[in-house]
């Protein structure tokens, strides 16, 4: 493991050990503050343990809890369990997964566009290291150079490093303010002037997009001339406008104050450079690295041995001569501080509200990305609370999550069922009670996989085959004159379906069709999967049809594809013929955290909400719609997770001359809803099963049922 990496751990765990006490910090901040609102209510309650923790899981790692983590979660202490809980979520490979779908949508970032995929990995990795926002974003604002080297430049290039496209991004995504709308005039709502907003896109002034004419490697660097001029080209003439230099047009806390955050930001970042200093076997100069090597080589070639010229040779490939090719930014360096400085209070706390807003469903400011003097927060002592605490944590995504986690808030319910709309609006904005929460796409769609086994095969080979039937026209005659026997004819390019296809082409389309065919019409639920270490590992950007997941089936159809056809000759006779197939359906889905993104237009993922991050300010919707219903009732995923497989622990309860019924309804709905079934779900499920055609179709039936409804897609 990276030794800064061991110190920054480290110092996380030093962090972590405080989070509790924050947690109930936090929610006495907010009562004392409602209090000072005249908020007279109480709070609706909390979840129980069951609800909880399906809840964090789908918060943390993006998916429904399986068996096996609930059975942990209940074996442990029951003062300590939610905590405990919230450490290994955290602790999750998925953490990072699931996180890197938020900072996507936050960054709109696109494994398409130039330097994205890396950049995708690269924000992973972060997540997954728990690295500083504020060490993250001014990377983001300020690197230069290609995507392969530097992953962070795919933020510049997302938007074609075009300066007032990114003055208006910077702003927006890391403070939350909509200074954009100060491009062609004052901001009619705020204080933002257009000169303001010209000052803040001349940072990105000097940097330009290059594209090699030999390589067609994209990259960004520094040009000796700014091209933003004030003023702009409809007020004034050409010979009247200048080269603006840029100005930070946000508010800072004055120099001459020292704050308390600030004080204990400062002495953990003293702590981890003493951590540091005294790190063994620290990184050789570049001074050091030509002297060893020039030694080496001496050494060498006095003795005659070839090896020490081997061994300096790789001692000089360690220095990165290419990266310096790549000239710096200034204004985007001095950006970069400025925006991610702990006196900038907007940097903190337009992101603290967002984390907020994702995980108790109701931000402080509404919405999320338009902090402005008319639009204050709902509890501006409670948002400037758990700011102060992000900064002095050094930023740290993980403690913050946490701490946001173990506040009563977090682990409310939502208002009581009947509750009329006034009285639901006034406990969600006091935050007594959580809004109701959709699950997003992507939690959706592994919620389905993790319920249904299916991240796994569920049946044994041969155990689930099926059998289709195609008429295909078999050369009886080649253009010769020559007869073919039916038998070689069948494996050879001389036979085609009643479509005029070839096998290669009509395996690769009843292969396809056969998928289709498995639960309907629906063939939406499948798209690129990233190898996240692989595009960091690469120089140069890693082409993304390269990363598809294939079965050996869909494999072979690509091979046989590849095959040229024989061209039709003269004289050939063709027999209709019927062929029996058979194909050992047995899938298996991977996480959609994990997808190429966005996904296609059309997928799972993009129909339940996911935004195609092209525009500035896009937000995921979560309005139901009849597509989405077509999808759950209709589509695969759900056709899939319905069924039973003779490798699920649910198949040995519903086999025999005595089915276990009543347990493996109980089962499924530990498995689906994270809960116990009632008295009345028990009799209403028998029913459903005894009423199909035999139990194995009627137990699919009831996981069906569970699968499409409201229950299943909220969260509790």
């Amino acid at each position: 493991m990276n030794r800064i990496v061991v110190i920054g751990l480290a110092v996380a765990g030093m962090m972590f050990a405080n989070n509790s006490l924050i947690g109930e910090t936090i929610d006495n901040v907010l009562k004392t503050e409602n209090t000072q609102l005249g908020v007279s209510r109480s709070s609706v309650g909390f979840v129980d343990d069951m609800a909880f923790i399906r809840r964090a899981s789908v918060d943390l790692i993006g998916r429904i809890p399986d068996l096996v983590e609930v059975h942990e979660f209940q074996s442990w202490p029951v003062a300590t369990r939610r905590e405990q809980l919230l450490d290994k979520l955290i602790a999750h490979p998925r953490f990072a997964d699931r996180w890197t779908v938020f900072f996507a949508d936050l960054l709109r970032l696109r494994s398409a566009a130039d330097g994205g995929a890396a950049l995708v990995a690269h924000v992973h990795r972060a997540i997954s290291e728990d690295q500083p926002y504020n060490e993250l974003a001014s990377a983001l604002i300020s690197t230069n150079g290609k995507a392969g080297r530097s992953p962070e430049v795919g933020f510049l290039l997302g938007d074609n490093a075009e300066p007032m496209a990114m003055a208006s991004v910077t702003s927006q995504v890391f403070l939350g303010v909509r200074i954009s709308c100060a491009q062609c005039h004052n901001h009619p709502f705020d204080v933002w002037t257009r000169r303001d907003f010209y000052a803040m896109a001349a940072y990105f002034g000097k940097t330009r997009r290059f594209q090699s004419n030999f390589t067609r490697v994209v990259y960004t660097s520094e040009t000796d001339q700014t091209s933003i001029k004030w003023p702009p080209e409809d007020e004034a003439e050409t010979s009247e406008r200048r080269f603006l230099k840029p100005s930070f047009p946000f508010p800072l806390i004055a120099a001459d104050e020292h704050p308390e955050f600030i004080t204990r930001y400062e002495s953990l970042l003293a702590a981890k450079a003493a951590q540091l200093a005294q790190a063994e076997n620290a990184a050789p100069s570049l001074n050091d690295l030509l002297s060893d090597a020039d030694d080496k080589v001496k050494a060498a070639t006095s003795k005659g041995v070839d090896a020490g010229v081997a061994e300096a040779a790789a001692e000089i490939s360690k220095i990165d001569v290419t990266g310096s090719l790549y000239r710096r930014s200034e204004y985007r360096e001095q950006l970069a501080a400025h925006i991610t400085s702990p006196r900038n209070r907007l940097f903190a706390e337009s992101f603290v509200n967002r984390v907020w807003k994702k995980m108790v469903g109701r931000g402080f400011v509404e919405p999320v990305d338009d902090f402005r003097g008319d639009n204050p927060a709902s509890h501006p002592e409670t948002l400037a609370f758990l700011a102060d605490e992000f900064v002095a944590h050094g930023y740290s995504f993980k403690s913050l999550v946490k701490m946001i986690a173990l506040s009563d808030v977090y682990q409310q319910k939502q208002a009581p069922y009947g509750v009329d709309t006034i009285e639901q609006e006034a406990l969600e904005v006091a935050f007594l009670a959580n809004p109701m929460r959709r699950m997003i796409s992507e939690s959706l769609y592994d919620s389905i996989v993790t319920a249904g086994h299916l991240f796994g095969v569920k049946h044994s080979p041969g155990q689930n085959e099926r059998v289709y039937q195609e008429q295909i026209r078999v050369l009886l005659k080649d253009g010769e004159g020559k007869a073919v026997g039916l038998g070689d004819a069948v494996a050879t390019a001389d036979v085609q379906n009643l479509a005029g296809e070839t096998p290669a082409k009509a395996m690769e389309n009843q292969n396809s069709q056969m998928k289709n065919n498995s639960g309907g019409a629906y063939r939406l639920e499948e798209a690129i999967e990233l190898d996240f270490d692989a595009l960091l590992m690469q120089d140069d950007e890693v082409s993304l049809d390269k990363m598809v997941a294939k079965s050996a089936e869909e494999l072979e159809a690509e091979r046989m594809a590849m095959q040229r056809p024989t061209k039709a000759r003269p004289g050939m006779k063709y027999q209709t013929k019927t062929v029996t197939r058979t194909v050992d359906d047995n899938p298996r889905f991977s996480s959609s955290l994990r997808m190429a993104t966005p996904a296609r237009e059309g997928h799972f993922v993009r129909v339940f909400g996911q935004p195609s991050r092209a525009d500035l300010g896009e937000k995921r919707d979560d309005t139901p719609t009849m597509r989405q219903s077509l999808m759950m009732l209709n589509g695969r995923l759900t056709h899939e997770a319905s069924r039973v497989g003779d490798l699920e622990p649910v198949h040995t309860l519903l086999v025999g001359a005595k089915p276990q019924l009543v347990k493996a309804i109980t089962l499924a709905y530990h498995e689906i809803y994270t809960r116990n079934p009632t008295a009345a779900e028990i009799q209403a499920g028998q029913q459903i099963i005894t009423e199909a055609a035999n139990v194995k179709a009627g137990f699919a039936d009831l996981r069906w049922i569970m699968l499409n409804s409201n229950e299943f897609r909220f969260i509790p």
